[in-house]
């Protein structure tokens, strides 16, 4: 269904500057002088000189700011003086401290109509917003507000709701720790735990799959563990453009003897060569060879895979007892291990070979480099958590590490790579649809009301919720959540549905673009801005994917003097909407050392919050499976049984994933190239084994219609240009979010409920005409 007064239908058809694609040949190496380069010409492009020195030797310093892309920790010694920062952590900053500017006079200009028909791209690219904007019922143009009045309209909407459950309030990854904790205590208050965030959506099958096996659902490892590690094995997983800074860990890990195994559908630069910018002698050298075993299994044929290393190590186990298993660990630490033997032996390895799509010459090279071998640890990204057995796909990843002994100890352990900079911290403070006990009568203790105890919405489930009329106010804190989420025409009506749609933004995004009956942009302050209050500046804390928690504190001068931070929104907000409230709102807003005592008397292991947060580098969060505790019922980690992919193809068939070219933050887009790719000026590609091509009577540049096809169900995404690629048979790749309205809603991760973005059943039909 198309917009009923706009007329478009986000991402299912191609916009207005759909043009021609070029094709080149994938390179082999990632970063390098053209990493340098293009950090160097987004920075002269779409930055004042000045701020770009500035905050360059501003960005992952020990008390610099905090970069607001990925989550990838910071060394704890000693930071390069060069620059601790990436490519695509430069593209980042250059989007949120950008020279443009975006004044009333650009929507007085152009309606939300013909911003509509505009690239994701050519959105983003306008510059930063600078003063909050309202559209007005049966209005096609934003228009100026007051603060007040904005914060006024949301209170009034929000309080003649029959019940708060009616209300959603969504967080994305990159709101810091002060700012989320503020959001769900506002949220409680007001009566609801409507709080879905961007973790539903990418590593929500990690926490439930670690929690529980390990009992956290965290990662157990440091940096310095990657260090030292004898084998990494990285599943999933695109760091040259995702994490860039992850390669510099890998190096030193090769550099000091260890090895590298690198399970994907389709190879990556970042994972094959790494030369590192840093390093004189490595540029002329030609760089590190990372990866030293590339499987390349079919999508979501991992638990296959797992299950054959599994069985080949127990074979050599049967041969000589002890010598490939940690038998001490497993009998003091878990349980569980003999219905998990009982398991893997119904299975016959060739079969589990052709399931995975990996030969059997192959996994034995695998099983060959881990029987040895104790310091093992298994990195993993989107590629295993979305899909229907996600879960599965993480439990069966701690089996292996369990049965090798390689949790809790140096060396050894979980790595759940997350992606935007603050998504793990928001969770620990509290942004959970479904709280533990423990939290919510920790907020009753503290702060004398009693927060609701019924779990509230996840993504999926107040997409519905929208949908069906359960839910009537959307309000989001950052994010760009029309264009992270599946199923975009659906979820498109959903939000049109409510009465009122609300968003944090320092950028202008497609969501500002797909709303309710009345719509809010309120302007906030990016990462790199300083935040004046009323006691002086303020520093705001993150915590990284290793579980660090530090301060981030901007150094520019804010585009506008109508720009609000984070806290500031929440607390105005909370005295609009709850004039008798229990909490000192303008107390927590005026000075944000008194949100960290309030952290500190509700959320465990942040003692003496202040006093540490200002400490160098900052201080690491307790993490039971680091030191060999498990947090479960019964003290121990938990082998389980993990059901394999059930997809079966048909004739004419394909797995899609959705993934994100090397111009891209999630879905933020940085530019139309994928160089590590080879593929230039385009999106809205379809990537193919040339072998499938061929099949299908297709050719390189045919344009496609795109098709998937769940329990009755057709979308379709239309103009997808096909790239033949080195690819899994019978796998194929788009980009996100163009195919993510292919994505069906209901198909989602057990447990979990993250959507099964890299596991999608698609047609593809050739349209007429050719690029």
């Amino acid at each position: 269904m198309k917009d009923k007064k706009n007329n478009q239908s986000p991402h299912a058809q191609p916009p207005e500057d759909f043009t021609g694609l070029k094709i080149g040949k994938p390179q082999k190496k990632a970063v390098g002088l053209k990493g340098v380069s293009e950090s160097l010409r987004h920075m002269r492009r779409y930055m004042n000189n000045g701020d770009a020195l500035k905050v360059s030797l501003a960005l992952n310093q020990k008390g610099g700011i905090d970069c607001p892309g990925c989550a990838w920790p910071d060394p704890d010694d000693e930071r390069s003086k060069l620059g601790e920062y990436c490519e695509n952590g430069i593209k980042a900053i250059a989007e949120e401290a950008t020279k443009k500017r975006i004044k009333a006079r650009f929507f007085k200009k152009h309606s939300v109509q013909e911003l509509s028909g505009w690239s994701d791209f050519k959105i983003g690219k306008q510059g930063r917003l600078t003063e909050p904007m309202v559209l007005r019922e049966g209005n096609d143009h934003y228009e100026s507000i007051s603060w007040e009045s904005a914060f006024q309209l949301i209170a009034d909407e929000l309080n003649q709701l029959d019940s708060p459950d009616e209300a959603v309030f969504y967080t994305s990854g990159r709101t810091s720790n002060e700012a989320a904790f503020l959001y769900q205590l506002f949220v409680r208050e007001y009566g609801t735990n409507n709080l879905p965030d961007c973790s539903n959506m990418c590593h929500e099958s990690s926490g439930k799959g670690l929690s529980s096996t390990v009992g956290i659902g965290k990662g157990s490892v440091t940096l310095t563990d990657l260090y030292e590690a004898e084998v990494i094995i990285v599943m999933g997983q695109n760091p040259g453009t995702n994490h860039p800074r992850m390669l510099s860990a890998l190096e030193r890990c090769k550099e000091n003897g260890g090895k590298i195994i690198f399970v994907n559908p389709i190879p990556e630069a970042g994972l094959m060569t790494f030369v590192n910018p840093q390093r004189p002698t490595k540029m002329i050298s030609g760089g590190t060879k990372l990866t030293d075993l590339f499987l390349q299994v079919q999508a979501n044929g991992d638990v296959a895979l797992l299950k054959a290393i599994m069985l080949l190590l127990l074979g050599e186990e049967n041969n000589n007892p002890g010598s490939v298993f940690d038998l001490d660990f497993i009998e003091n630490n878990t349980e569980g291990y003999e219905a998990l033997i009982q398991d893997l032996q119904q299975h016959k390895v060739e079969d589990l070979a052709e399931a995975s799509g990996i030969s059997l010459k192959q996994i034995q090279q695998a099983a060959d480099m881990l029987k040895d071998k104790n310091k093992i640890i298994i990195c993993w990204a989107m590629g295993i958590t979305q899909h229907e057995n996600g879960v599965d796909n993480v439990r069966e990843i701690v089996n292996l590490l369990l049965l090798k002994g390689s949790i809790g100890k140096r060396g050894a352990g979980t790595c759940p790579v997350r992606g935007h900079s603050n998504v793990q911290g928001d969770r620990t403070m509290g942004i959970w649809e479904a709280p533990p006990q423990k939290l919510l009568d920790s907020i009753e203790k503290t702060f004398g009301f009693k927060p609701p105890q019924h779990h509230g919405y996840a993504v999926v489930d107040a997409i519905e919720a929208m949908h069906k009329g359960k839910a009537k106010v959307f309000f989001a804190m950052g994010g760009n959540f029309i264009s992270a989420t599946p199923d975009t025409e659906y979820t498109a009506e959903a939000l049109r549905n409510c009465s009122l749609t609300v968003h944090v933004s320092t950028k202008l995004n497609r969501s500002h673009l797909v709303h309710g009956r009345q719509a809010l942009i309120l302007p906030c302050l990016a990462r790199t801005d300083k935040d004046k209050q009323k006691t002086g500046e303020q520093f705001v804390s993150v915590e990284n994917s290793m579980g660090v928690v530090h301060s981030s504190q901007g150094i520019l001068k804010p585009v506008s003097k109508q720009l609000k931070s984070e806290p500031a929104i929440v607390a105005h907000l909370a005295k609009a909407t709850m004039p008798d409230s229990l909490i000192d709102w303008d107390k927590m807003m005026a000075n944000y050392d008194h949100i960290r005592d309030a952290i500190e008397q509700v959320i465990p292991g942040f003692d003496n919050y202040n006093q540490r947060v200002r400490e160098p580098g900052g201080f690491y969060l307790p993490n039971g499976a680091r030191t060999g505790k498990f947090n479960t019922p019964s003290g121990k980690a938990h082998f389980t049984i993990n059901n394999m992919s059930a997809i079966q193809l048909k004739g004419g068939e394909y797995l899609m994933m959705t993934n994100r070219s090397h111009d891209q933050y999630n879905t933020t887009i940085y530019g139309l190239d994928d160089r590590y790719r080879g593929i230039y000026n385009e999106r809205r590609v379809v990537l193919m084994h040339k072998e499938d091509v061929k099949a299908a009577g297709l050719k390189a540049k045919d344009v496609v219609d795109l098709s998937s096809h769940f329990k009755g169900k057709i979308r379709i995404a239309k103009s997808f240009i096909v790239v033949p690629y080195d690819i899994a048979r019978g796998c194929v790749v788009t980009y996100f979010p163009e195919a993510n309205v292919l994505v069906p809603l209901e198909q989602q991760a057990r447990l979990s409920k993250t959507p099964a973005s890299k596991s999608v059943v698609i047609k593809i039909e050739k349209q007429s005409n050719k690029i």
